[in-house]
């Protein structure tokens, strides 16, 4: 693996992410850019982020196999490699049963979409599987360079970590949000994009395999589990949150964030973080 995805990753939909967003967060000291929800298979905005940075990496978080095609993707990766090389990272994952049309056979889909990756050149140490079960992560393990969860603590980065052994790349995502009122944080986790996934089968299965119940997933997360998936607090406490992922065996912590103005709560994040580490 020859990417520098640093410590600290940044997840941001299309919509959110601009060039001159991307500029601003690499001065921050992000490393990675990962473009969130299922991006186009030519990866032209992955393209367009890269071309206005010039050291942070730019991956997908994730290509979803149902509709993006392979060999586009793989032409793509090539295109982007030839142009910024040894600045991309190609995630890709199964998506959900409730939003994708032909959701068949996630696991053997998954295996023959990789099998085409290979087959169009493109190289097994520049790619990362969306992987929260342990025979996902186990073929992650064996068919990439390792894996990227969302909606993870750190409990999940833990047992991951341990089927992973010690030479995958382990990138979790984790919410983050700067709000020392618990209240109002928990009720601002629970109207976003978070709370939501709660009822997507994949990560309901997971948070279960995990301990949390039914009643925990319910009415869009009990304060157990929004404290367990949404760093929220002061920024140093924030960063604290976050940085429990690297001590349960991550490489690298990719930070969605919450709130009103998501580039200012990336660099409070960021510059706390930096302070924890300098500390």
């Amino acid at each position: 693996m020859n990417i520098d995805l640093g410590l600290l990753g940044v997840h941001l939909r299309a919509h959110e992410a601009t060039p001159e967003g991307a500029s601003e967060l690499e001065r921050a000291g992000y490393g990675t850019l990962w473009l969130d929800a299922s991006p186009p298979a030519d990866l032209a905005f992955a393209e367009r982020l890269l071309d206005a940075t010039t050291r942070m990496a730019v991956g997908t978080s994730v290509v979803n196999i149902w509709t993006a095609d392979a060999d586009t993707v793989a032409a793509s990766y090539h295109r982007i490699e030839a142009r910024h090389p040894g600045r991309f990272l190609l995630g890709v994952g199964v998506g959900h049963r409730e939003v994708d049309a032909g959701y068949t056979s996630p696991y053997a889909t998954l295996v023959s979409y990789l099998d085409r990756l290979a087959q169009a050149g493109v190289p097994a140490d520049r790619t990362v599987v969306a992987a929260l079960g342990p025979k996902m992560l186990r073929l992650a393990r064996d068919r990439t360079a390792g894996t990227i969860p969302c909606l993870v603590p750190p409990e999940h980065t833990r047992q991951a970590r341990s089927i992973l052994g010690a030479g995958a790349l382990l990138l979790p995502g984790h919410f983050a949000l700067v709000e020392p009122d618990a209240g109002r944080a928990r009720a601002i986790a629970r109207s976003g994009p978070g709370g939501a996934a709660l009822g997507i089968t994949n990560y309901a299965a997971n948070l279960h395999r995990l301990g949390f119940t039914d009643d925990d997933l319910s009415h869009g997360g009990s304060d157990r589990l929004i404290d367990a998936l949404v760093a929220h607090g002061d920024p140093a406490t924030v960063a604290a949150r976050l940085l429990a992922h690297r001590d349960a065996g991550a490489d690298h912590v990719g930070v969605f964030p919450l709130g009103d103005d998501l580039i200012a709560t990336l660099r409070t994040v960021a510059e706390a973080v930096h302070a924890a580490q300098a500390g």
